[in-house]
């Protein structure tokens, strides 16, 4: 309701002449807020797909590659895995002297026991060949091999 101050006392009144009304604004303008959200909104969909970034390894190509569906669990044996004997099981670091208990915890509610094992191209095969033995001990009944096709990223 806007409120209506009397005119000052300054002499004769004029005909014709209203009060002066003077509304206040009580009201928040939401459109500049609207736009910075907005604007935040798409900076962060942009962004947030560069932030996530996984292990970087080196898979060897394959010419009869198939592509994998379904839900699995894959361990990747780093270039560094020499140096400090950490694997990975999707993307948690592990060590390779508690990789059995770790795996065989995932596999309790897994329907297939099948494992896949990413290796970079560096990594000898005696060291893929440890991790095997270790994932067969922790009772994985298949362990597949990922590779990538010679087109691929």
């Amino acid at each position: 309701m806007p409120k209506v101050h009397p005119a000052a006392d300054t002499g004769p009144q004029r005909l014709g002449r209203r009060p002066r009304v003077v509304t206040t604004l009580a009201e928040i303008n939401v459109v500049p807020l609207v736009d910075v959200m907005l604007v935040l909104l798409v900076i962060f969909m942009v962004t947030a797909p560069m932030i996530q970034r996984g292990i970087d390894v080196n898979l060897p190509v394959a010419r009869r590659s198939t592509q994998i569906v379904g839900q699995r669990i894959e361990v990747t044996v780093p270039l560094t895995y020499r140096k400090d004997h950490v694997v990975y099981i999707g993307s948690e670091a592990v060590r390779a002297d508690v990789l059995q208990e770790r795996v065989r915890q995932k596999m309790e509610s897994a329907a297939q026991k099948d494992v896949y094992l990413r290796g970079d191209g560096g990594v000898e095969l005696r060291e893929l060949t440890e991790i095997t033995d270790k994932l067969k001990d922790a009772g994985v009944e298949h362990v597949g091999l990922v590779t990538k096709l010679p087109g691929e990223r």
